[in-house]
């Protein structure tokens, strides 16, 4: 995982427990990265559609077992 990124956090578990989809906000988050930054993606599942589509866009990912039914998603580009 990047050492240098600043990780702007995006919790999803609100939005799906109000039968949103979380895409729109995640797009929105992703589009507005700035150079040494990344999204650290808080949801109640493991994302695997969202990693393999934004890994398709040049992003790395790492991710961790929260909480209980926890997942959080690192996505960053590398730099170069």
């Amino acid at each position: 995982m990047s050492s240098t990124a600043k990780f702007l956090k995006l919790d999803v578990r609100a939005i799906l427990a109000r039968g949103e989809e979380p895409f729109p906000a995640i797009r929105e988050r992703v589009d507005g990265l700035a150079a040494g930054e990344g999204l650290m993606l808080v949801a109640p599942f493991l994302p695997s559609p969202l990693i393999e589509r934004l890994g398709s866009e040049g992003f790395r990912s790492r991710v961790e077992r929260g909480k209980g039914n926890e997942w959080v998603v690192y996505f960053w580009r590398e730099a170069g």
